[in-house]
Formats: C-alpha cells, structure tokens, sequence
C-alpha cells in the first residue's frame, strides 16, 4: 500500500471523527436504543466514547494494535459500568453503535473523496483488529470486577493518577476515566507528604484525585485551589491551566513552584508563574555550579564571615531591600546587614542593587548555603 494512499484514509478518518455532530448524534443513538445505557449522564457517554474514539484513530495512523495505556483506560471503562450495574452486552452495544455511525460516514465520505473502496476496507480490517484486542480486554475487566466490586478502588485511583502524570496520550485516556474534562484546563498541585491539610482541602474546592507519588502529595485539579488550602506554615506548588496531554509538563512546574517558595519561605498554595525566576534558578544546577566556580575567591576571602554574608545578603534582598526587615528575621541589628552587603559587593563585584545583579547575588548566596 502506498503511503499516500495511508494518508489519505487516515485524513478522511481524523475528519469524520472532529465532525461537530458526530458525538452528540452517537451519545443519542446510544441512550436510544441501549435500555441500560440510557440511565446515565449524557457527559459520562461522550467523555469514554471521545477517548475511545481518538485512541482508535492514533492506532490507525500509525497503523498498530492498542497501547498498553489505551488497554488500560479500556480496563477502567469495564470497572466503571460494572460498578454503574451496566451489563457487559450493553456496554459492546453503545461501542457497536459508535462504530457503525463512524464507518458509514467514513464510507460515504470516501465516496465523495473519491478514495478507493479498498483502502477504506483495509483501515477497517485494521480497526477492526484493534477493537477485538479492546472489547477482550473490556470483557475480563467487566467479569473480575463483578466478582469483586470494590476491590482495589484506591489503587485504582492511583494508578489513574499516575497515568495522568504521565502526560501525552496516556493522559488524555485517564481524564476520561476519572471524568475529568478533556478541554477548559487542568491544574498540579503538589505538597510535601505531611501536609495533611491538602488531603481534604482541594477536594472541598473543585473535584480532584490526590495520592502520594513518589514522595511528593500530587493532585490534579479542575480548577485552582484557593491561596489558603495549604496548612499553615506549609507551601504548595501550583501549576495550569493546560490540556492532559501537558499534565507531566505541568507537574514539573508545580514541584520547581513549590521549591521555589520553600526556598523564600513563602507560605499558601503558590503558582509558578508568580516565582518563574527562581523556579528557573532551582532548575538550572548547571548555571549554579558555573556561579559558584566564577566566586570560589570570594568565598575564600571572606573566610568565616562568608555564612553570614550570605544569610545578610540573601535576607535583605528576599526581604524587598528592607535594612529593618532583614535585620530582624536574622536577630541582628541593621548596620551589620548594610555591612554584610557592602562586604559581598566588595568582594564578589556584583552590584546587588542592579536589577541583574540581584538575581545574581541571590543565586549565588542560595548555592553558597546550600
């Protein structure tokens, strides 16, 4: 087969499935004439038949079998309606009807494309390939949850968690399991483990899923938490709105927001873009290093003054430039934070009243205390 040719069909697929009408017009059809489907939300019908249907039109592009990751959002389907009481034999009804008013529209727009009838049929053979593997994995899901409908729930719970973490195609299978919106936007919120006040506090906010990944107290959001969901004393770090596709973007985000604002002692949820330098800082240990390399005199020549200089330094600017502020956060009084600064300005050459030689001085005290 020509590739051309591939392209073409795939083209014509990618077309019919973005039609406006076609999910409505199948979420009708469904409810209409599936007893058992009929009973429930419209939106919980588009969002898995949506999923489903992008997952098939990738594998057909790419001319393959399902992934792992399709397999498991087709898992989670199972364990859904097995939980909603939804029999397995409606369940492949709903999916036989999506597929009907897919290829008869791809038919008929082939026609009037004036792609050949065999290309159309060998995309079928190979859909109807990946939707076997599908509806065997459908199957079993659906049976071993029947036997056991609770088992496993919070595993499962993580498990989409993760998925969604994952970002890419993944992802976007994992929003529809969790009923998680595919479009409108996203959030990250991440948390060191011991604050037990994020556990509950999202959740009375916006509908989330929150569990402890490696390490770290991670959830994704439909909406942004308020300033005060974090514990006292505690930070958080917060990153979105984005697609699911860009959720393992977004969870880097959020961890460099949440490091930057241990790193300055700021306190409340805190997204990213409000500490975008020094989350930028905190990623770049490469720059660090070369900082550190450039002032190796300067720290030598400072001798035992060097932690306080820094800790003054560091103070002072974190505190807005503040001689009284910075003096008594360090318990000291304020003509020796003004010495202190004078001392490192001195000593290193950088002028930590300059816009950019702030960020300097900061960085370069940040990587001497640490």
């Amino acid at each position: 087969m020509r590739r051309d040719g591939w392209d073409s069909v795939v083209d014509l697929i990618e077309r019919v499935v973005g039609e406006d009408d076609l999910l409505p017009s199948v979420v009708t059809g469904v409810r209409t004439m599936v007893r058992e489907i009929a009973v429930l939300p419209p939106s919980d019908i588009a969002g898995h038949t949506r999923a489903l249907l992008a997952a098939a039109t990738r594998a057909l592009a790419a001319r393959r079998g399902p992934t792992e990751a399709e397999l498991s959002f087709v898992e989670e389907l199972g364990v859904t309606r097995a939980r909603q009481g939804v029999p397995i034999e409606a369940v492949l009804g709903a999916i036989h009807i999506a597929e009907r008013a897919i290829w008869s529209r791809a038919r008929d727009a082939a026609a009037e494309a004036g792609i050949p009838a065999e290309l159309l049929f060998d995309a079928r053979e190979l859909y109807d390939d990946w939707a076997e593997a599908v509806r065997s994995r459908l199957i079993r899901a659906h049976r071993a949850t029947g036997t056991d409908p609770h088992a496993g729930v919070g595993d499962r719970d993580l498990m989409v968690l993760r998925r969604l973490l994952e970002g890419g195609s993944a992802a976007t299978l994992a929003a529809a399991e969790a009923g998680l919106p595919a479009t409108g936007g996203l959030w990250v919120l991440v948390a060191r483990p011991d604050d037990t006040g994020l556990e509950h506090s999202p959740r009375d906010h916006a509908p989330a899923l929150m569990g402890h990944v490696d390490g770290l107290l991670v959830g994704v959001l439909t909406r942004p938490p308020s300033a005060r969901a974090a514990r006292a004393e505690t930070a958080a770090g917060l990153a979105g709105p984005a697609e699911p596709e860009e959720l393992g973007a977004l969870r880097r985000l959020a961890v460099a927001a949440l490091t930057a604002a241990e790193s300055t002692r700021r306190t409340g949820v805190v997204h990213v873009a409000d500490v975008a330098v020094l989350a930028a800082v905190a990623d770049r240990a490469d720059l660090a290093a070369v900082l550190l390399d450039r002032h190796r005199t300067a720290w030598s020549a400072l001798g035992a003054n060097a932690e306080p200089v820094a800790l003054a330094v560091r103070a002072w600017l974190e505190a807005g430039r503040e001689v009284a502020s910075a003096a008594e956060r360090l318990f000291v009084h304020p003509n020796t934070v003004r010495n202190r600064v004078q001392r490192f300005a001195d000593v290193t050459g950088i002028d930590p009243f300059d816009t950019f030689g702030a960020i300097n001085a900061w960085w370069l005290c940040r990587a001497w205390l640490t």
